[in-house]
């Protein structure tokens, strides 16, 4: 098994020290749904939701959690993302929201924590924004597809 990196050696929770690691380019893709009525969907799509535009808030949204994520998870690190982007998908299902977040950044760590809460964050928000017109939203399937890094 995998040696937990968070724990120390009394094996309490512990800031991984990434000094001696090279600073090299890092990205990071996460993935999600929302699953939702098409109702609520055509009044996302059509910008007729009484609180808003949905997607451009949840995109704020996502790419400022990004930013933040240092702050809400107590283990991770600050980091300074050089790039941040949210996008939205509508099968032809016509019942959910794809949402995908990629994150970049050149540092000693990597930047997965970043994207997946762009995912995360972005997903609440239109959960949010439509709570009082659709009652059977479930936010799912919340994932890292992929992280590179790059050497400089």
């Amino acid at each position: 098994m995998t040696k937990l990196t968070h724990l120390n050696a009394a094996g309490e929770a512990s800031m991984v020290d990434v000094s001696h690691k090279p600073t090299v380019q890092r990205t990071a893709v996460a993935a999600g749904e929302i699953l939702l009525q098409p109702a609520t969907l055509d009044l996302i799509r059509s910008r007729d939701v009484p609180k808003g535009d949905v997607l451009a808030a949840a995109r704020l949204a996502g790419i400022m959690a990004a930013k933040k994520t240092g702050d809400l998870i107590p283990l991770c690190h600050p980091l300074p993302i050089s790039h941040c982007e949210v996008n939205f998908e509508f099968p032809e299902s016509r019942d959910r929201i794809a949402i995908s977040a990629s994150a970049r950044i050149t540092a000693q760590t990597g930047v997965e924590m970043e994207a997946l809460t762009a995912v995360t964050i972005a997903a609440l928000t239109i959960y949010d924004m439509c709570k009082a017109v659709d009652k059977t939203m479930q936010i799912t399937a919340i994932r890292l597809v992929s992280k590179t890094k790059t050497p400089l």
